[in-house]
């Protein structure tokens, strides 16, 4: 392969059977690797394996230093930009950002944030290994890490208004006296649901709205019919 001085005009990723090879394309049509080679055959247990141990060694540490409060702000503050930000999502899963970039990125993000020494120390970690595409499962692990050591579960609750902090105090502590936790609640607006809402704790779903008694009387009519 000829190498080419040239400033890159494309990104080229070519997959060679379980490698990842990417190239950059120069004005003059000549081709050049541009960054290692990327394993993308990895299944999903190892990414999982990955994350957990990410998390575990975080966790552990915060909870030495006193500092899980700090820690559960930043997961939610993290969790907040990966979900408002496409740009941040490619940058941690694209082969096409190298070490530096995805180190560069990801510390501004943390500078940004001010996120924890700790937190901000595994970022960088977890970009110099190539291993910022199992942050999302991460900060899952770490926030059920969390929700364990608080005697905690989380309840995922979405109504077709915005609740109030009295009706989700309220929730909260109906969801509580069920399960014999404390209950963190997780709010989102359907305006579909037409009334109504539905709670999801873990596997659990329960659902009052009137768009799902609508649904169900609508499949008994089709069985009727």
């Amino acid at each position: 392969m000829r190498k080419c001085s040239a400033k890159p005009t494309a990104i080229l990723p070519v997959k060679f059977g379980e490698q990842l090879n990417i190239f950059a394309i120069s004005a003059s049509g000549h081709m050049v690797e541009l960054i290692e080679r990327v394993n993308v055959s990895e299944p999903a247990s190892i990414s999982s394996g990955i994350a957990a141990r990410y998390a575990r060694a975080l966790f552990e540490l915060a909870q030495e230093k006193g500092s899980l409060d700090k820690l559960e702000g930043n997961l939610e503050d993290l969790n907040l930009a990966l979900e408002e930000s496409e740009d941040l999502r490619t940058v941690i899963k694209s082969p096409i950002y190298n070490r530096d970039q995805q180190s560069s990125a990801i510390r501004g993000v943390a500078e940004k944030m001010r996120v924890s020494n700790e937190m901000k120390n595994t970022l960088g970690l977890m970009a110099s290994k190539r291993r910022l595409f199992v942050l999302p499962a991460m900060l899952q692990q770490l926030n059920a890490l969390i929700a364990e050591e608080k005697n905690e579960v989380s309840a995922d609750v979405t109504s077709a208004k915005a609740l109030t902090k009295t009706q989700s105090a309220k929730l909260a502590k109906a969801i509580a006296s069920s399960v014999g936790k404390n209950v963190k609640i997780n709010a989102n607006v359907d305006e579909d649901l037409i009334g109504g809402l539905t709670v999801k704790v873990g596997s659990k779903m329960i659902d009052t709205s009137i768009r799902s008694k609508l649904n169900s009387l609508q499949n008994i009519m089709k069985e009727v019919g």
